[in-house]
């Protein structure tokens, strides 16, 4: 039977609420002293882990620091855009520009939005969630002036909404959460996704607008 003082390199990191990769270096580098078994597997005092976490916590792990990364969220998108590309006809006319420029507005927007919800005071949640409202915005109004309608831009938003929000799941199971941490943080990302989706089609609503009234402004054919 193992022994309960002594805990897998695994069950570390799911207490600390870290990745294994943050274990494995603060045991390099003598933060913490494991033992290693005959099998080559590292053991870690459950008393000096339980040493290290606050006695009430009172903050959960940083989402990036519980696995939460852009590689993620990236491999997140690609498996779901491979969906949406099968049932939308304009996603597979854009051109290899305007893809990228929604990939890079994409990414933008889930590394301000992942620092909102990781912010240690109002202000720097507020800082990102501007960030990023910004980055919705510039999303909306390059849809716009690709001709897209704002049907699509809102089923592109939602190919973001949707492994964002997959991946916040995992990430808290694995780590563990609470169940007051995992309502806070859904409420939370339900909240500033919604603001963001507002800001998308505003951003599609603004360009459309302009370029109807450049079109208007233009000097067409004279009346005969």
């Amino acid at each position: 039977m193992p022994d309960p003082t002594w805990i897998s390199l695994g069950d570390a990191s799911r207490l600390l609420g870290v990745s294994t990769a943050t274990v494995r270096r603060w045991a390099d580098s003598g933060r913490l002293k494991p033992f290693t078994t005959p099998g080559g597997h590292r053991r870690f005092s459950r008393a000096a882990i339980e040493r290290m976490l606050p006695a009430d916590r009172t903050r959960r792990p940083e989402l990036e620091t519980a696995g939460l990364t852009p590689a993620r969220l990236r491999r997140a998108y690609r498996q779901d855009s491979r969906s949406v590309a099968r049932g939308t006809s304009w996603l597979a006319a854009l051109d290899v520009d305007d893809r990228a420029t929604f990939r890079d507005l994409g990414q933008r927007l889930a590394r301000e939005l992942v620092a909102h919800l990781d912010g240690d005071t109002s202000e720097r949640r507020a800082l990102h969630l501007s960030e990023a409202t910004q980055a919705a915005v510039s999303y909306g109004r390059h849809g716009a002036r690709l001709g897209l309608a704002m049907s699509d831009v809102v089923e592109g938003f939602l190919a973001f909404r949707r492994p964002f929000l997959a991946e916040l799941g995992r990430v808290a199971a694995r780590r563990a959460f609470d169940a007051a941490e995992v309502a806070t943080l859904h409420a939370d990302a339900d909240r500033a996704l919604d603001r963001l989706l507002v800001a998308t089609m505003s951003g599609h609503t603004i360009a459309a607008g302009s370029s109807h009234a450049e079109r208007l402004s233009a000097p067409g054919d004279p009346i005969e």
